[in-house]
């Protein structure tokens, strides 16, 4: 080691710092200065640099962060643009088919609509053939009864109708059951003329006609009292057989003889009050019919009870009444009243004319109109 020291160079003063001068004209103190400020601007260079690092690596995490997430983004972009492919596929495959199913569902209501029309129809057709049925039953039970003069075709017609509208089990035929029940009931409470009772005693009268004795007949009073052999002839014809009385039958033989004689003397004044009739006269336009006028009377007589016998099938209950009257007067004008086959005429002719009620005939005009009520309700 030597003893030269080196000579300390000038000091070259630094751009922008001051320098300090001494006395002795050295610059110590302002390199000082210089150190730290050098070393000062060296710090803040490195904190700059590991600050721009840092920045730097930040910005270049991000970019590989954007990177990423770009392709992460454009890889979801392209599965989403063929989901989106897919889906749209699927919609239109689906859409397809939804035009298939509609095109199936509108021609399965159509069907359905039909079948439904159809089977209404059907039912309605039941139905209605039901009510038509019902109505032609019931129109023809009321002429049949009108002809027969009875009610209980009209009443086994209703009480079938109530049946069959049981069986069927409609509701919209409800109201026709309970007006059948109505007219049913009001039928029944209805007093109406037996009608073939009545007929077949005008039928008895028109055969009894000839029976009826007027007041100048002669001889027996009817034709029966002409075959009817008097209680002399079979006295006569008992009289006329042999008789071979028997020991002691003196009396017998006697009495026989006696009542025998006893009833030829009958027979013989019988036929003599015959000839000859005293009777008191009270219509003297009676006695003055000649026999021939009886058998005309007589015929009237049938044509007005065989009137009053259409008449009383056809309810003309009027004009019944009035040949009735008529049939009555002339009875009470030109036949023997005292005779039991005109008085038992006079009988029935009045019996008759008080049997005859005047009312309308029933009708089952509710089951109709609820009939016809139905049949208009299709």
């Amino acid at each position: 080691m030597s003893n030269d020291t080196p000579e300390p160079s000038p000091a070259v003063p630094t751009p922008g710092l001051p320098v300090v001068t001494t006395n002795t004209g050295s610059p110590v103190p302002a390199r000082r200065g210089g150190v730290w400020l050098g070393a000062l601007a060296l710090l803040l260079a490195v904190l700059t640099l590991m600050m721009a690092g840092l920045l730097w690596q930040k910005v270049d995490f991000t970019q590989k962060e954007l990177a990423r997430r770009t392709q992460v983004s454009e890889t979801q972009s392209s599965e989403t643009r063929t989901v989106a492919a897919q889906a749209e596929a699927q919609v239109k495959e689906l859409q397809a088919r939804l035009t298939v199913a509609e095109v199936r569902l509108s021609e399965v209501s159509l069907q359905r609509s039909q079948l439904e029309e159809l089977m209404l129809a059907l039912s309605r057709s039941r139905d209605d053939n039901l009510v038509q049925d019902l109505e032609s039953s019931l129109r023809l039970a009321q002429q049949q009864s009108q002809l027969t003069g009875s009610v209980q075709p009209l009443l086994a017609a209703l009480q079938s109708a109530d049946e069959r509208i049981a069986r069927a089990a409609q509701p919209r035929l409800n109201p026709v059951q309970r007006a059948i029940a109505r007219d049913v009931q009001r039928i029944r409470s209805t007093s109406v003329a037996d009608v073939p009772s009545l007929v077949q005693r005008l039928d008895e009268l028109v055969q009894r006609v000839d029976q009826w004795p007027v007041p100048n007949d002669v001889g027996p009073r009817s034709p029966a009292a002409r075959k009817t052999p008097g209680p002399g002839s079979a006295s006569l014809a008992t009289a006329t057989e042999p008789s071979t009385p028997a020991a002691g039958g003196w009396d017998r033989a006697v009495q026989t003889w006696s009542g025998f004689w006893s009833r030829v003397w009958e027979e013989t004044t019988r036929s003599g009050r015959e000839l000859v009739r005293v009777s008191r006269i009270d219509r003297p336009e009676a006695v003055l019919l000649a026999p021939e006028q009886a058998f005309f009377l007589r015929e009237n007589l049938k044509l007005r009870l065989l009137n009053a016998r259409l008449g009383l099938l056809a309810r003309q209950m009027d004009a019944v009444q009035d040949d009735l009257k008529t049939i009555d007067a002339a009875l009470a004008r030109h036949f023997d009243t005292t005779a039991p086959d005109v008085a038992a005429a006079q009988a029935a002719v009045t019996q008759l004319r008080a049997e005859l009620v005047v009312t309308e005939w029933p009708r089952p005009e509710e089951s109709l109109a609820a009939l016809a009520v139905a049949a208009g309700g299709r």
